[in-house]
């Protein structure tokens, strides 16, 4: 598991982050339950890319044959989510990324093992109307396009046509994991067009001969889009399981090792089995290999 180091200037932010976990713990210790407690309610916090879609279906899911099952599920960024886990805030922390080495230094100053429970991976495919003549680009290509600094498709090998822009709406977690993973972190371009659902991009795309955008895997070879390769690696479910595919990343539940309660631990194995695992692919997620 590969671990980064942050800029200082977010280190900060996680500190303040954590600063408010803990002071919220100081205050509220007579009433805190720590992780493992078993009062019947799974607390989630963490990564808007599970907390959008792919975390209420495996509750609504899960709920059927546990109705008396409660949650709370609150979805504000990784780093929030391994924060709330770190100070007991919370039961599992949703994480679209492995823990940085500030999080792994704090997890061990607090003696808490970090479990990891893989989920699937989120990916999205780039895509374009089918009878564009382009197939593949190369990742920068794909980021000066989103960013704005190509604007034709003769500069990538198309026809010479202005580029049409489209994308998520900027609330959605995926809005967000695009930019991180093709962007740089770069802001997208002026004048995209946004949409609240895949679908949308999809459906534009077959009416736009000049238009580029992102959907989620299920949706690449919808009637009228074509995937593109990216660095000549297609988007499909091997490459993004033998992490070659770049727009890809592996989701994740993290639990304080040895603290799970008996109800987490049940929900962490629905997750993981088949039955978890067909509402990962039902949400346009991969997942995990083997199943």
């Amino acid at each position: 598991m590969t671990i980064q180091r942050l800029p200082s200037f977010l280190s900060g932010a996680l500190a303040c982050v954590l600063c408010v976990f803990l002071v919220g713990c100081s205050q509220k210790q007579t009433t805190q339950t720590a992780p493992g407690a078993s009062t019947g309610k799974i607390v989630i916090k963490g990564s808007n890319t599970i907390g959008e879609e792919l975390g209420p279906r495996l509750i609504a899911e899960y709920k059927k044959d546990h109705p008396n099952a409660a949650f709370e599920l609150e979805s504000k960024a990784t780093g929030y989510g391994i924060a709330g886990l770190l100070a007991g805030q919370c039961d599992l922390a949703a994480a679209s990324r492995a823990p940085i080495q500030d999080e792994s230094d704090l997890a061990k100053a607090r003696k808490v093992t970090l479990e990891e429970h893989a989920i699937g991976a989120y990916s999205v495919a780039v895509v374009v109307n089918s009878a564009n003549p382009v197939t593949n680009l190369t990742r920068a290509q794909i980021r000066d396009i989103f960013i704005g600094t190509i604007k034709n498709w003769k500069d990538v090998g198309g026809q010479d046509a202005p580029i049409q822009l489209y994308s998520r709406d900027p609330i959605s977690g995926t809005y967000l994991g695009f930019r991180e993973m093709a962007l740089e972190n770069k802001p997208y371009a002026a004048g995209v067009k946004v949409f609240t659902n895949y679908d949308g991009i999809a459906e534009a795309l077959h009416q736009d001969a000049n238009g580029i955008g992102y959907v989620s895997l299920k949706l690449e070879t919808k009637s009228g889009v074509k995937p593109l390769s990216v660095d000549g690696i297609a988007p499909d479910v091997a490459s993004v399981n033998n992490s070659k595919y770049p727009f890809a990343r592996v989701l994740r539940f993290y639990s304080a090792k040895g603290q799970e309660s008996p109800e987490t631990t049940d929900f962490l194995a629905f997750v993981q089995s088949k039955r978890g695992q067909q509402i990962v692919a039902e949400t346009g997620n991969v997942p995990r290999a083997g199943n």
